[in-house]
């Protein structure tokens, strides 16, 4: 039984795909033979397989593709291990260095390959995923998840969480709300 997509906004195209396919999967040879587009259609329905191995490497292929269509697979997956996802939390609170030196390495990484695009690291997609493992860490340890990017980078008002600091988040603060001449 398929899953209907949501309608996309660009095309207004809706369209069905498979809740799990048991098919084997093809030869490595065979996938390479076949165009860019046609490689990426498989690499969906291959994430939609029902060994979870499969899926993954799979998923490995799509999730950087900037094709629009793409999207609801790997939205699919997220749905589908959300208490995986959520362990994660206990992983981070586990190995505070680590979460704190992969954080950072994003923020170099937007810094070299996506700065251009999202010129304020609180838009960047990776600030927004740091925000919800941190989330997961402080919902495990009950108490709140340090940020290890820089704060420059990080506009008072961004989207990317809560800033203990923030005087427009406090509704105990005297001060004003931040202009943007006055971030850092």
């Amino acid at each position: 039984m398929g899953a209907a997509f949501p309608q996309h906004p660009a095309d207004g195209v809706r369209a069905a795909f498979p809740y799990r396919i048991y098919h084997d999967e093809r030869p490595v040879d065979a996938v390479r033979s076949v165009s860019t587009p046609q490689r990426a259609i498989l690499h969906c329905l291959y994430s939609r397989h029902s060994d979870g191995r499969v899926r993954q490497r799979h998923l490995e292929q799509i999730v950087s593709s900037d094709e629009p269509w793409v999207v609801p697979f790997v939205v699919q997956l997220a749905g589908e291990y959300v208490l995986e996802i959520l362990s994660y939390g206990d992983f981070i609170a586990r190995n505070p260095e680590f979460f704190a030196r992969t954080e950072r390495r994003m923020v170099s990484y937007w810094s070299c390959y996506y700065r251009w695009r999202f010129p304020v690291f609180g838009s960047y997609p990776g600030c927004h995923l740091l925000g919800l493992l941190r989330a997961a860490a402080s919902e495990r340890t009950s108490r709140p998840w340090p940020r290890h990017a820089p704060s420059s980078l990080i506009p008072w008002a961004d989207c990317c969480g809560p800033h203990p600091h923030c005087p427009a988040r406090s509704t105990t603060s005297k001060r004003p709300a931040p202009t943007a001449s006055s971030m850092p």
